[in-house]
């Protein structure tokens, strides 16, 4: 069985507005996408904006919360629109969904957990997933005002998915400040997304934390960030060491070094990105063939162990028929 572990479901107007893709996916293509490609499972979550952010702003790529709000409690909308789509509108396709819940840890933390308790007893959902870069909402307020969520995942035994980053200038989603948050709550479970951007000191943290695991979303325009050293994966002096060329062999190398650690996703529909960006257009593109390629090149007991036994792991009790 083959689980993608990272993937996004519905639409986002941040992206869409101020014109940068991908901005949408629909549950239904990516399932019959992924199907023909091998892939049994998903672990799924809704886009990263949300209707309680002002969307007025959102052209000029701005985040605000003063006005301009559609929803006043954050991924209140979103969040149930996933589980209508994966229990309702496509059952089908949708039992072979392992839904995730998004939450903003800084803004209406506690309207949010009443939204979620709420949810949590009309649907069933698998863990919690955090992308705070784009909402410009630090990672670090998972010890204050968004302690709620650690609570939430601790009581329900749900994991988090974190996005994570090792750029100087993000300022809200450090890797280091995730795993910092990890060993203060070992009760709970952690998955850092993009393989810390292959930071080795942070994958090496993640080998040794037993509650803490890593995903490899995006894996092939990382690949490529690493060799024309662009800024979003980790200088060459931290990085982990492979050849960034070929993205089947960074897999087979990381697969070896963290053999219980690693977890396969696409980041379906981020495995490509374009935006322009200072006045210039940046286009990192792959494909979910791409991803797929790089997992199987590694064979059969490589991808059993990292696309199927270290999720389950991951997910706790989550029964997978």
């Amino acid at each position: 069985m083959i689980i993608d572990c990272h993937n996004h479901v519905g639409s986002d107007l941040l992206f869409y507005l101020h014109g940068d893709f991908p901005y949408a996916q629909h549950l239904v293509t990516m399932h019959d996408e992924g199907r023909a490609l091998g892939v049994d499972r998903w672990i799924v979550f809704p886009f990263v904006s949300h209707l309680a952010l002002d969307v007025t702003a959102f052209m000029d790529n701005e985040i605000k919360d003063e006005k301009g709000r559609l929803q006043d409690i954050p991924y209140a909308f979103e969040n149930r629109r996933l589980m209508k789509e994966c229990y309702e509108l496509f059952p089908e396709e949708g039992k072979r969904m392992l839904p995730f819940v998004m939450g903003d840890p800084m803004r209406n933390t506690a309207a949010q957990e009443k939204e979620l308790r709420k949810l949590r007893g009309e649907y069933r959902f698998h863990g919690i997933k955090m992308q705070t870069t784009i909402l410009q909402a630090d990672i670090k307020h998972l010890r204050d005002r968004g302690k709620v969520f650690v609570e939430l995942a601790a009581e329900w035994d749900v994991p988090f998915l974190i996005h994570s980053s090792v750029a100087e200038s993000d300022l809200w989603a450090q890797a280091h400040d995730i795993l910092d948050i990890a060993e203060e709550n070992p009760g709970v479970r952690f998955c850092l997304a993009h393989s810390c951007r292959f930071d080795k000191e942070c994958l090496d943290r993640v080998q040794a934390l037993p509650n803490t695991w890593f995903d490899n979303s995006a894996h092939c325009i990382h690949c490529v960030g690493a060799v024309q050293d662009l800024p979003y994966v980790a200088p060459k002096a931290r990085r982990f060491d492979s050849d960034y060329s070929d993205p089947a062999r960074v897999i087979m190398d990381l697969a070896a070094a963290y053999p219980k650690k690693f977890m396969w996703g696409s980041d379906s529909p981020f495995y490509s990105y374009a935006a322009e960006i200072n006045g210039q257009v940046v286009r990192l593109i792959s494909t979910y063939k791409d991803e797929v390629d790089a997992l199987t090149a590694g064979g059969t007991e490589m991808v059993e162990r990292i696309a199927h036994t270290n999720i389950r792991d991951y997910l706790g009790g989550t029964i997978l028929s």
